[in-house]
């Protein structure tokens, strides 16, 4: 019902208030329309936030394509009090910052040379040459500033029918950016599971192709994939699966999510949950994908953390029973949640009704304020340094392990002897 109330929401809010009628937005292309003859088109939205508008989505990113070359886009904003960013001259793309909106602008292009990784282009003012070295239907949608659209490749028809389909041949589609395999996984979960034989085979002639692309690239789209609400879905479609499989073979786990789906919406999902869910085992293998990827040490410290409280909850089978709110104290909520998730998913022993109660347990917690800090400790006559730092985290660590209390006498003990 939320789902279908929002959706109508936002219908009506894209029929009062369209997102290209919002003032910066104007302003931004009636300068680029400047000393462009009335009857050429100097600028489109494309992409995304045409995809989105005609969806009723949430729309973030704008994206607006031009047949302007970045030199004249930043002529034009020069004097503006709009912020101009160098994002990808080399692509022909230069991003104008507003107090409401990042729009990435690009100037037309079509591809003239492709080695699977990077494209040689030749700028160009045609729209439907533009069109034409885009990849999906869907994403090949332009709308101008007063709202109308202009749709060479027929992709509104096919987002109505929720069907992802490569611009022309799928082959040399995806010969032109291997990337665009996993970009077709992305949309695919995103809007129809289902996968045609012609592009399931082209995908899997491919597959060697994303050893060119690099990590960085690979692991930037997977993480988009990991946020899709329909990602759990994902083991509904044979082929989707099998293709995810041999794209990131150290997934190990994709069944987990069949248990996930049965309490998933008594809690919120995230993508460090699902990669939780999806790599970490006795063997430590989501080390190997940390490795392989990269990656940030905010994903290997939640990963890490994760894996050392399974081994924990798996040898103290009264995990989340003792020193729960200690735990929760030291690790949040959030990870305590994260937790029993994941232990679900991997524990068929573990059963609904325990799920929830452990949920309803870590929700309930008033997490405790360590009630000392800095200034308490100078006004008991300590100077500013590093023992007083040290002398605080002995004072939590003894709160903490006195079931958060602690006496004045104590402190001042503490206090005397450090």
């Amino acid at each position: 019902m939320f789902n279908l109330n929002f959706s109508f929401l936002q219908n009506i809010k894209n029929l009062i208030n369209p997102f290209y009628k919002k003032k910066d937005l104007k302003f931004i292309f009636k300068k680029l329309q400047e000393d462009i003859p009335q009857n050429k088109i100097a600028a489109r939205f494309v992409g995304g936030c045409v995809r989105k508008y005609l969806s009723n989505e949430k729309i973030d990113d704008i994206d607006v394509a031009t047949i302007l070359t970045t030199d004249q886009i930043k002529q034009k904003f020069q004097d503006t009090n709009l912020k101009v960013i160098d994002t990808g001259l080399k692509h022909g793309t230069v991003t104008l910052v507003s107090d409401n909106h990042k729009v990435e602008i690009t100037t037309l292009r079509k591809d003239a040379k492709t080695d699977g990784r990077h494209a040689e282009v030749e700028y160009t003012d045609d729209w439907k040459q533009d069109s034409e070295r885009r990849d999906f239907t869907i994403n090949a949608i332009y709308l101008d500033i007063n709202g109308k659209i202009f749709d060479p490749q027929m992709g509104k028809n096919d987002l109505k029918n929720n069907n992802v389909k490569f611009i022309g041949d799928p082959q040399k589609r995806i010969e032109e950016d291997y990337l665009r395999i996993i970009r077709f996984v992305r949309f695919k979960i995103m809007y129809d599971l289902e996968v045609e034989k012609t592009t399931s085979d082209a995908i899997k002639q491919n597959l060697e192709g994303i050893k060119k692309i690099s990590k960085e690239r690979i692991l930037i789209e997977l993480l988009k994939i990991l946020e899709l609400k329909n990602f759990l879905r994902i083991n509904h479609s044979n082929d989707l699966k099998e293709i995810f499989k041999m794209i990131f073979p150290e997934f190990l786990y994709l069944d987990r999510l069949d248990r996930l789906q049965k309490v998933y919406k008594q809690s919120e999902l995230n993508r460090d949950i699902l990669l939780g869910v999806l790599l970490i085992d006795e063997k430590d293998n989501h080390e190997y994908f940390l490795h392989k990827y990269n990656t940030s040490n905010k994903i290997k410290n939640i990963l890490e953390k994760i894996s050392k409280n399974l081994k924990k909850l798996k040898s103290d089978k009264h995990f989340f029973e003792k020193d729960l709110i200690k735990n929760v104290y030291l690790d949040g909520k959030n990870h305590l949640i994260a937790l029993n998730l994941i232990n679900f998913s991997i524990n068929s022993k573990v059963r609904e009704k325990d799920f929830l109660k452990i949920l309803n347990k870590v929700l309930k917690i008033k997490v405790p304020v360590f009630p000392i800090d800095g200034e308490y400790l100078k006004q008991k006559g300590m100077k500013e340094g590093q023992s007083l730092g040290k002398v605080l985290k002995i004072l939590e660590k003894d709160w903490i392990n006195n079931n958060f209390k602690i006496s004045n006498e104590r402190i001042d003990e503490i206090i005397r002897i450090n």
